[in-house]
């Protein structure tokens, strides 16, 4: 594909400059995620470690210094169960700021921690009543002095708040806050809990979609987040291709749902691998809540919350692998969960795909901009839309369509999985193994 210009630059980059074959698995960044704020950003790791990142003030563009680390999580065992428990941290979510302090949940298959991260001030002994090589108390009354504090270098603490623990009985697949700031939910593969950050040791089962008998099982909870302003509406997607929409005042069990939003399928193109692909790594809101962003192994779409009949637009991602499910299929790679993304004005989308290219499809004129992550060529390609169309200013050139993409000679061990929108400004965090790459528009 020719290289062509493109209104999305490369601004940073985070991590080892090691190769991948010299990455260890511990330091592979398993989420990220920008704080309500934008001024804040974090990463979490297999190794159970969490990365904060802070903006800095410069003018030019959304640029970042780091923050503060902390260990989250600490490889644990299930002796009842026999089972090795991962650090890993399957995602983080930031509360709400209302002090100097910073709040945000994290979690790994079984524990959601809520950490609180605050800077402190040292204060350190400046004077006291010892004198110069004295030892033992003064001689004299007046040689008595108070001590004296000043104030030394702030650092930065964190501290486990709350842990929430012992709800679920499969892996957590996803937390998400209320808007209401005072409870969150957490999924696994067959139970939605309704949490209160205040309580930990209590939460209740709103969604249960485990069968009596396990060998009925037809389909898994693969996504789950809160409406982001009624604090009574949530969402799920499942394996199955389906996103249910949920109103927690109809029954304290929402075994029903209020919309369903599915795509049929057409029966002449189903083949062994239909339901793999159909199935729904990762679903959003809008910031608006107008719009539900899905992704599938695919495809993107694009759904109006008020229209179940079908999706307003469906973005085709992965056509190219069309031809090499089987080789995806045997090295596990179909089994892959993107994520996606949308923009704070709702006008473009992003997701991830392989050799560490993600595309950014503006949902007005159908284009797509193609990039890279790579450290050693920040490489940004130009895409047609599926109608043709190109961004105004830029030559449309032969040869630049997602198309011309090999994908023989496609490195499927590199693959942009996790990412985050910044939530006023086109800037997007993206983790490519054990690097955090920044760009902006």
């Amino acid at each position: 594909m020719s290289e062509i210009e493109t209104p999305w630059k490369f601004t940073q980059c985070f991590g080892d400059k090691n190769e991948i074959d010299e990455v260890t698995e511990a330091d592979i960044i398993s989420t990220v995620e920008f704080d309500p704020t934008g001024n804040y950003l974090a990463t979490g790791d297999k190794g159970g470690r969490v990365v904060l990142f802070e903006r800095t003030e410069s003018k030019k563009s959304c640029e970042f210094k780091f923050y503060a680390e902390f260990q989250s999580h600490e490889p644990e065992f299930d002796y009842l169960k026999s089972l090795e428990i991962e650090e890993k941290i399957n995602k983080i979510k930031w509360c709400k700021r209302q002090n100097a302090a910073h709040f945000l949940l994290t979690t790994n298959d079984k524990t959601i921690k809520l950490w609180k991260v605050a800077e402190k001030s040292l204060k350190v002994v400046t004077e006291n009543n010892l004198l110069d090589g004295q030892r033992g108390p003064p001689h004299d009354v007046s040689d008595l002095h108070l001590p004296r504090m000043a104030f030394q270098e702030n650092i930065i603490s964190s501290t486990p708040r709350r842990v929430f623990s012992n709800a679920h009985a499969y892996h957590i697949n996803s937390i998400s806050i209320n808007s209401d700031g005072e409870t969150y939910i957490s999924a696994d593969d067959l139970r939605i809990n309704l949490w209160n950050l205040g309580i930990s040791n209590q939460s209740f089962n709103i969604v249960d979609i485990k069968p009596a008998n396990m060998e009925e099982l037809t389909e898994v909870i693969t996504a789950a987040e809160f409406h982001p302003s009624h604090c009574n509406l949530f969402m799920y997607s499942s394996s199955k291709g389906t996103i249910k929409l949920c109103d927690m005042r109809d029954s304290a069990l929402c075994d029903s749902h209020a919309q369903l939003y599915e795509v049929q399928e057409d029966p002449s193109v189903k083949n062994f691998f239909s339901e793999i692909i159909s199935s729904i790594s990762d679903v959003k809101f809008s910031q608006d809540g107008r719009f539900i962003l899905s992704r599938d192994y695919m495809t993107l779409r694009v759904w109006d919350v008020n229209m179940t009949k079908a999706p307003v637009k469906t973005i085709p991602v992965h056509d190219i692998l069309r031809g090499k499910l089987c080789d995806l299929y045997e090295n596990d790679c179909i089994f892959d969960k993107f994520e996606c993304t949308l923009s704070g004005n709702n006008s473009q989308a992003m997701t991830g795909s392989y050799n560490n290219y993600f595309s950014i499809f503006d949902l007005n004129t159908e284009d797509e901009v193609l990039l890279q992550a790579d450290k050693n060529a920040f490489r940004a390609k130009r895409v047609s839309g599926p109608n043709g169309k190109s961004r105004v200013g830029v030559p449309r050139t032969k040869g630049n369509r997602k198309e011309d993409l090999n994908p023989d000679t496609l490195d499927f061990s590199r693959k942009i999985l996790h990412a985050s929108w910044h939530p006023t400004e086109n800037t997007i965090a993206v983790a490519a193994t054990n690097n955090l790459f920044i760009f902006s528009e």
